[in-house]
């Protein structure tokens, strides 16, 4: 009985990182609410789930506002661009849907390979500006290079994303809520964690041995 009490027990450990990120999430989402800190908000996010798969966090609430702040502007900047070029593709993608064949089949061909690349390079931007030093300009580069460069861990994140759409083919409407509350609860948290295990990997790649756990900077 006294191990199972044990505070380093490996339910306890569980459970109290289950608490953290449900935590990390909600202040994730209520950081998210007011659009511009969006990017703010997923950046401190993966700041802090990257520190939690090295083992380094003990504090949540202080280094997620410590990244908060410290990249809110290159955030911001990088979340307005993505707003953009989001809208400008969801236009374009509607105008060549009306438009006739096969200009139309052409041009939407050509977006949906565009929505590809926005998609990869939003799944990476966020991870890139929390850990390393850079300007957005090469942020934004060092994200689609990455991207394309550590193509099989791309596909595996982006899976781990698209994960909760599965919810809607749930036949039972009960068990839909149910996980919709979960994914409330953990969602965004839980997919920033399970990312995070192959950031660590790929980021470890760009960084000396002797500043692994320290902002750098990288440039392609």
């Amino acid at each position: 009985m006294g191990r199972f009490f044990n505070m380093d027990n490996k339910f306890f450990v569980f459970m109290g990182k289950i608490a953290d990120l449900c935590m990390l999430n909600l202040l994730c989402i209520i950081c998210c609410i007011p659009i511009v800190t969006a990017g703010a908000s997923l950046t401190a996010l993966y700041y802090v789930t990257m520190k939690m798969v090295r083992n380094e966090e003990a504090y949540i609430f202080r280094s997620f506002f410590r990244s908060f702040k410290q990249n809110f502007k290159q955030a911001t900047v990088i979340n307005i661009i993505m707003l953009a070029a989001a809208a400008l593709l969801y236009i374009d993608t509607n105008i060549a849907g009306k438009m006739g064949q096969p200009a139309g089949k052409i041009l939407g061909m050509i977006f949906a390979a565009f929505t590809l690349l926005y998609v990869m390079i939003l799944l990476y931007v966020y991870p890139l500006l929390a850990k390393f030093y850079n300007s957005v300009k090469n942020t934004f580069k060092n994200a689609i290079l990455m991207a394309i460069r550590h193509l099989p861990y791309t596909i595996l994140m982006l899976l781990i994303c698209a994960c909760p759409i599965l919810i809607l083919f749930i036949p039972s409407f009960q068990i839909q809520m149910s996980l919709i509350m979960l994914v409330i609860l953990f969602g965004p948290a839980v997919i920033a964690y399970g990312n995070s295990h192959f950031f660590v990997r790929i980021f470890d790649k760009y960084i000396p041995e002797e500043s692994v756990s320290e902002e750098t900077e990288v440039m392609f």
